[in-house]
């Protein structure tokens, strides 16, 4: 069995049944089943993509996302969701570490993967939806190929990159019962049933956009509003028009609905839920919403368990400032340096063990050796927990900045940094902000007798990395802080900011 098969019993159980909406139309269950099914054969029988092999896709959110992980599932191939919000060199360096069999792009990316597959060599390239030279137009013209049906629910399904520590970006494993079992905690977290429909605005290529609630609800045989890109007009109207029941927010655009002059005469009344998390989310965005009678549930997680691990539950206590309770088929506990259990009421790096977690990452033996031990993935993050059990995330271990929902690591832009001829040392850390919730911001020493501009070491960063990773401010100083060994101590530049 595997998760293709989902789809299509839920096609048997209900064929007609709406699955997807999307720009003013719907896709069945019945349909998309056979969308899965022909694009399987596609797949197979025009590019002999089978298991092991990897198909990336650079898009707007799309229903053929949907189609292709489904289909990846079927063959036992993988997809590779790439971030469109990153800039041509990380896309490239992430198209030549994951070495894809087929890239998928849609028309607002066509100049930029065109580009990037004419640097890989026989790299077949085709668009979304049913255009001249997409995937659609290929299968409609009578395409054949065999399905084998060699997909496990074992297999790994998803590669997401994460950028690491390391300034280099790592693939993040997900086999397909991570999202099954992903699924089920969705379900117990939310109460989802077929008769629930998801919003979905947030992108694809994370998977809190992916595997919070589209897939599970896609499980559930509910029905799934994709939006290609959020904006909080247009997700006002969604809500007030096509009444869905759940929604993903991450703290920005929770924000930026809550900022919208349309908020408070907008009707959220067939809103069940609205989940947020990614980062700290200030009781200042969730209330306005539980004023108007919407729970606003918390969940905690990252690329590397699907993400759900630990949530609180509609219908259940929510602490203020907690991101709730493991999952009924999750463990969580604190640690010291050491390793070493931590109790209640004491502060440590929060470590997640169940079946949705990571097999590894891609051809990186060393990251997955550091990362998993003894099947607990360490998360970097710190955090406390109370009497009750609820964890309270406080703090990243690893220095990760999290800006409007992006993971941005300080040693990816300090590497590019020190690549400028002007740069002696650098080190880059979060400042609050109060529409981001961090921005980056970078502390430089210059070569001697070097000069140098933040405008020109801005522009420097541009040309390698996404607009979202640049720093917002240069502080230019005589030195940094370092400890004994020579590390720049990242903490006493917080601490004067």
């Amino acid at each position: 069995m595997n998760l293709a098969d989902v789809i299509r019993r839920n096609a048997a159980f209900a064929p007609g049944k709406v699955a997807l909406r999307f720009e003013g139309g719907t896709i069945s269950y019945g349909a998309l089943s056979g969308r899965i099914e022909a694009t399987a054969a596609l797949l197979a029988g025009e590019f002999g993509i089978g298991k092991g092999d990897r198909v990336a896709i650079l898009a707007y959110n799309h229903p053929d996302t949907l189609v292709l992980l489904y289909a990846c599932a079927r063959l036992g191939a993988m997809l590779v969701p790439l971030n469109w919000r990153l800039a041509g060199p990380e896309l490239a360096y992430i198209l030549a570490d994951a070495d894809p069999a087929l890239f998928v792009a849609d028309e607002h990316f066509a100049k930029e993967a065109a580009e990037l597959a004419a640097g890989r060599s026989n790299l077949p390239l085709f668009s979304v939806g049913e255009a001249a030279g997409s995937l659609g137009e290929l299968i409609a013209s009578g395409g054949e190929g065999s399905s084998r049906c060699e997909g496990r629910l074992s297999d790994p399904l998803l590669v997401v990159y994460t950028s690491g520590t390391t300034g280099r970006p790592k693939g993040a494993l997900l086999r397909q019962e991570a999202l099954v079992w992903n699924g089920v905690m969705s379900q117990h977290m939310h109460g989802l049933t077929s008769d629930d429909h998801v919003l979905t605005v947030l992108p694809f290529f994370h998977v809190g956009g992916l595997n919070i609630q589209t897939t599970p609800a896609l499980h559930q045989g509910a029905t799934v509003t994709i939006h290609s890109r959020f904006a909080p007009d247009t997700t006002l109207a969604a809500i007030a028009d096509d009444r869905p029941t759940l929604t993903v927010l991450v703290p920005a655009t929770l924000g930026a609905v809550l900022s919208h002059p349309g908020f408070g005469s907008a009707d959220l009344s067939s809103l069940r839920a609205i989940t947020t998390g990614s980062t700290y989310v200030p009781q200042a965005l969730i209330d306005p919403f539980e004023r108007r009678g919407v729970p606003v549930l918390q969940v905690y997680g990252a690329t590397e368990t699907c993400p759900i691990s630990v949530y609180t539950r509609l219908g259940g206590p929510r602490p203020e400032g907690s991101t709730g309770w493991p999952g009924p088929f999750c463990e969580a506990k604190l640690v010291d340096d050491a390793g070493r259990e931590l109790p209640d009421g004491t502060s440590g790096e929060i470590w997640i063990r169940g079946p949705q977690i990571l097999s590894g990452y891609w051809r990186d033996e060393a990251a997955t050796r550091d990362s998993i031990v003894d099947g607990w993935f360490r998360t970097g993050d710190i955090a406390s927990r109370d009497a009750a059990g609820a964890y309270y995330v406080h703090d990243r271990k690893k220095n990760v900045v999290i800006s409007g929902g992006e993971n941005i690591y300080p040693a990816e832009i300090e590497r590019v940094l020190l690549e400028h001829e002007a740069v002696a040392e650098c080190a880059v850390i979060g400042r609050p902000d109060p529409r981001w919730g961090e921005v980056p911001v970078a502390h430089v020493v210059l070569r001697a007798g070097a000069s140098c501009t933040a405008e020109s070491l801005s522009a420097h960063v541009l040309s390698q990395l996404a607009r979202f990773k640049a720093p917002k401010d240069f502080i230019f100083a005589d030195s940094l802080p370092k400890s004994a060994l020579g590390k720049v101590q990242h903490h006493l530049l917080r601490e004067r900011r």
